[in-house]
């Protein structure tokens, strides 16, 4: 069982940028598929980035495409998310996921239920 810590948050203007990392213990980050959330003060929580298990494929939603990077690095065994040109927009809590591969082999990145195991989440805040 993977356990996950967010990590990497804070508190920044907008324009500017964060990198958040979450790091996994119990097992290997690349076993897994990866994403990354967002929940914002009285909003659902989003699914903002995911990462395929093995090949590292990614998936972005549209709210994000061109600001937000998702990235592994296996040796760290670590999630990373870079956001760029931060907006008030983007203030929220930040969660990293993962799932292990399911039987039938279907990859649901944004949807929050398919996801087994989470972090604690790190917090975002932009300032204008």
């Amino acid at each position: 069982q993977v356990r996950l810590v967010e990590s990497g948050g804070g508190s920044v203007q907008a324009g500017g940028s964060l990198r958040l990392s979450c790091t996994a213990s119990g097992d290997t980050v690349n076993n897994y598929y990866m994403g990354w959330f967002r929940q914002g003060p009285g909003k659902d929580r989003e699914g903002v980035a995911g990462i395929y298990r093995g090949s590292g494929r990614t998936l972005y939603a549209d709210s994000v495409k061109g600001r937000f990077t998702i990235s592994r690095d296996n040796a760290a065994n670590t999630l990373y998310l870079h956001i760029d040109s931060l907006q008030p927009a983007d203030t929220a809590m930040y969660y990293c996921a993962a799932q292990s591969p399911r039987a039938d082999n279907v990859w649901l990145p944004f949807l929050p239920s398919w996801y087994s195991y989470w972090g604690q989440g790190t917090q975002v805040t932009v300032s204008s």
